[in-house]
């Protein structure tokens, strides 16, 4: 089963600010724990929402709408994801519940989603 455990923005990952070296220390520590009980997919962080674009359908069947970042709600802006492959969402959990704080100074909040997985394609023949 896969799982998503999204790390939110912060005032702090959108200012640019990188982790203290602590947490850096930290988070390499949980995902070398990751990927040596072989459930890490995929690890990445996010630049800013100032470098990215928002494309929005108000109306459908028209163009979609742009909008340069940044974007003001913070809440919203994901800083990052890691990627795991896991057997149950109980083991999800206990997954995400020893991830660091991953924003320090007390404003971290991960949120744990599954994903969606496409059956696997049959290989007929005709």
């Amino acid at each position: 089963m896969l799982f998503m455990l999204i790390v939110k923005a912060s005032k702090n990952s959108e200012a640019g600010s990188l982790p203290s070296s602590e947490l850096m220390e930290a988070m390499t520590k949980y995902n070398e724990e990751l990927v040596k009980a072989g459930v890490r997919v995929m690890a990445k962080g996010l630049h800013p929402s100032s470098s990215g674009i928002r494309l929005s359908y108000p109306k459908p069947g028209e163009k979609p709408v742009v909008t340069d970042g940044p974007f003001t709600d913070s809440k919203e802006l994901i800083a990052g994801f890691i990627l795991i492959d896991v057997k149950s969402k109980e083991e999800a959990i206990e997954w995400a519940m020893r991830m660091p704080d991953p924003q320090g100074h007390g404003e971290g909040q991960i949120e744990l989603r599954q994903v969606f997985e496409a059956p696997e394609p049959t290989n007929k023949q005709s």
